[in-house]
């Protein structure tokens, strides 16, 4: 499962994980950098950091979706703010919509995915 979050919606991201923390840690965890960083380090889980968002970090994330290594994605973006990566964030929806991947683009969604 990726775990991915735009800088304005990291403490949301972070809230949601502490709450689903003992459901997270059956899954193996990757992550942008920064994302990845955040959750490690103040929720001590063990997630993989692959790459930053707006240096290429959705892009490697669409990659792994299409190695098959992504069976879902958690992505808290931040709509109201421009992302100089765009069209990067785009290319990664559309990757995932065609794979068949569940993508949750908010708390909402996300928790509908962790559904037992």
């Amino acid at each position: 499962m990726a775990l991915v979050a735009h800088n304005e919606k990291k403490d949301e991201l972070l809230e949601w994980v502490k709450e689903n923390k003992e459901r997270l840690k059956k899954f193996r965890l990757i992550g942008t950098s920064s994302t990845a960083e955040l959750v490690n380090k103040v929720l001590d889980l063990e997630v993989e950091p692959f790459g930053h968002g707006p240096h290429g970090g959705d892009i490697l994330l669409a990659a792994r979706i299409l190695e098959d290594q992504v069976q879902r994605v958690i992505f808290f973006m931040d709509p109201h703010t421009p992302h100089s990566h765009e069209h990067d964030i785009q290319t990664l929806i559309r990757t995932a919509v065609s794979n068949n991947i569940p993508f949750a683009l908010n708390r909402t969604t996300a928790d509908f995915l962790m559904r037992e």
